[in-house]
């Protein structure tokens, strides 16, 4: 069993955490024009965008290196604004045993949650994923406000 992690960040969003929740819930298809530098593809595999049980496909660009990230919807609360994506393949897994991303939103906040077990002691903590997460955000805020 490897050593288990969270790490939480939460970032200012002057467009209001509703509306990066709203693009998230809705428009998951339309980051990739949002933030293309970042974020080359999103595909829904299976369901509808999410909700429980979707299948997400994302291609990105994380560190400077070409990425993919396989994600099942878990739980998805509109009333909360929140979402929580389990990595099911990818890249990240080579790394962790699991890992699983929450997003929430409110007011003037969108806030970041990653839980994950490090295969092994000396995997680093997925700071930079944090970092490119919220900047994924910090592009979708700048989207909202043209």
């Amino acid at each position: 069993m490897g050593v288990k992690g969270k790490l939480i960040a939460s970032v200012e969003v002057k467009c209001g955490g509703h509306s990066i929740h709203d693009i998230f819930h809705t428009s998951t298809h339309h980051i990739s024009n949002i933030s293309p530098g970042k974020v080359h593809k999103v595909v829904i595999d299976e369901g509808e965008t999410i909700k429980i049980g979707s299948i997400v496909n994302w291609k990105y660009n994380d560190d400077g290196k070409d990425k993919i990230c396989k994600q099942v919807i878990e739980a998805a609360d509109y009333q909360k604004k929140s979402i929580t994506w389990k990595v099911i393949g990818g890249d990240l897994l080579e790394l962790y045993n699991s890992f699983t991303i929450i997003t929430s939103h409110d007011h003037q906040w969108t806030t970041w949650t990653l839980e994950y077990e490090k295969k092994t002691e000396d995997t680093p903590e997925p700071l930079v994923f944090l970092g490119y997460a919220l900047h994924v955000t910090k592009d979708i805020e700048g989207h909202l406000l043209k």
